[in-house]
């Protein structure tokens, strides 16, 4: 199976160099060939410019200002791939990831779409614990959906990869989707195809530059609600959200 990773990127001049190093150095790693697209989401910093100096990275302009459309810009330049990793651009990728992806795909055949946790490696000791304890909680409701209620799967958005041609069947990316909900969207509509795991042993190192803004409790309460009303209502219920970056 070919891999490719696709990256969107807005404004991120500060972090997509170490996102692009971690990529490459796992893809070095484990020795498997992968594609690696940035999407230079209307940036209007040095984002496209830094991507632009690794060489191999394939860089898309979206103009259209959006992760969602930024996800889809990378998944129509995707073509010819047959997982897509959809990372972010303040994400790290850590060593075995790769291999963990592979790895649950070559098992089992009936799987469209793997996910895991993040790590956030540069929160405080307690608000880790916190994060540590919502992921027990979310655990719990992804076997609940999965395999109880049968209405879904749980995805992490910034760290989940699933099978090109799945998404294709299912109709790919609701641009309609700004921001909230756009991950569980995913699980929703692929687990009507196919399996959508979320396992802790596919963790994504990722900046808690969003947690330390808004709070924990607060990011917390806000994904949960936006995950629930698109599981049973098929549309988020939050459609404005804060840009935060780190300069």
């Amino acid at each position: 199976m070919k891999l490719a990773f696709v990256i969107p990127a807005y404004n991120e001049e500060a972090l997509i160099g170490k996102c692009l190093e971690s990529v490459v150095a796992e893809v070095a790693r484990s020795g498997r060939p992968a594609g690696i697209i940035v999407v230079n989401n209307a940036s209007s910093d040095r984002t496209g410019e830094i991507a632009r100096s690794f060489p191999g990275v394939e860089v898309v302009d979206e103009p259209k200002k959006g992760l969602v459309n930024a996800r889809d810009a990378g998944f129509a330049a995707s073509a010819g791939y047959d997982l897509v990793a959809n990372i972010d651009a303040d994400t790290m990728v850590p060593e075995g990831w790769l291999d963990t992806v592979y790895s649950e795909f070559e098992r089992d055949g009936g799987l469209v779409c793997l996910s895991g946790p993040y790590i956030y490696y540069d929160l405080s000791g307690w608000n880790r614990f916190l994060v540590e304890a919502f992921y027990v909680l979310t655990k719990l409701i992804y076997l609940v959906n999965r395999y109880v209620l049968r209405v879904g799967s749980v995805v992490q958005g910034g760290n989940f990869v699933f099978k090109r041609q799945a998404w294709a069947d299912v109709g790919g990316y609701d641009r309609s989707i700004e921001f909230f909900g756009e991950d569980t969207d995913v699980a929703v509509r692929l687990s009507r195809v196919g399996g959508v795991k979320w396992t802790f042993k596919l963790k994504m190192k990722t900046s808690g530059r969003r947690l330390e803004k808004e709070g924990v409790f607060k990011t917390a309460a806000t994904y949960t609600l936006n995950f629930f009303w698109v599981t049973f209502r098929g549309r988020p219920a939050t459609k404005d959200y804060t840009d935060i970056r780190r300069q």
